[in-house]
């Protein structure tokens, strides 16, 4: 039988590559990232600022692996898959590395966690717990940041943000407004509304509260809650890849 070419517009064939990732062989879609493999195998890897259904930032290293033949560590959230991968996630270098991240990260901004409205509902918190920092090695920076109360419902508290653009990205990406940039260099970087005006004067924020959803700290509340009474809503995490979808 003769081959008909196919359509102009047909999706081209995705090779699958064999991999190992600690020890386990696993088959994978060329086109996966190592965090995606290794999430369908149940394998843990530290996250901070990824987040499914958002564009990947790559910013926070949290999920660093060693990759055999590599001289330097690889953002698994960025680095796709390839044949004969032997990826490791969980050495003691790597312990060690995340363990230090976190550590930088609460003494840059002032993470008290004990009057935090986030408290028992942190990401950063949580990352802490399980990789073991029970304290911080390094000086603390001390350097006070603004709270910005002038929106009617919500609240940013530079304080607490680690800068891991999740507003930054569901702004622009999910509701389209792009409200949120980000503004200055090195530790003087922080999250802004509308070329640096207070978010209560925002012209284009819609006041939809998927900012606030998708934040991994308190940086981003209601207002009115107290310490220990922000959650989040877990229902809203997979919305955002349909919504992403549709778009």
């Amino acid at each position: 039988m003769p081959r008909y070419p196919a359509p102009p517009n047909a999706p081209a064939k995705v090779r699958v590559v064999t991999l190992r990732i600690d020890g386990q062989d696993i088959g994978a879609r060329e086109d996966e990232s190592v965090l995606d493999v290794a999430a369908e195998h149940d394998i843990r890897i530290p996250t901070l600022c990824y987040l499914d259904g958002l564009s990947t930032w790559g910013g926070c290293r949290m999920c660093m692996v060693e990759i055999a033949g590599s001289p330097k560590l690889l953002p698994a959230c960025s680095t796709q898959v390839a044949e004969g991968m032997e990826i490791t996630t969980n050495s003691d270098k790597l312990k060690n590395y995340r363990r230090m991240i976190l550590e930088l990260l609460f003494a840059e901004r002032n993470h008290v966690c004990s009057v935090c409205v986030s408290n028992g509902h942190c990401d950063l918190q949580d990352l802490a717990v399980e990789c073991g920092m029970d304290f911080v090695r390094v000086p603390y920076r001390n350097a006070p940041y603004e709270i910005d109360s002038s929106h009617d419902l919500f609240r940013v508290d530079h304080n607490r943000c680690v800068l891991c653009t999740r507003c930054v990205r569901v702004c622009d990406e999910i509701e389209g407004a792009h409200t949120w940039d980000i503004m200055g260099r090195g530790v003087e970087c922080q999250v802004i509304t509308d070329l640096n005006t207070p978010w209560g004067e925002s012209d284009s924020c819609t006041g939809c509260g998927k900012c606030v959803q998708v934040c991994p700290t308190g940086a981003l509340v209601k207002k009115g809650t107290a310490a220990g009474e922000m959650e989040k809503r877990d229902d809203f995490l997979p919305y955002l890849t349909q919504m992403r979808g549709n778009r």
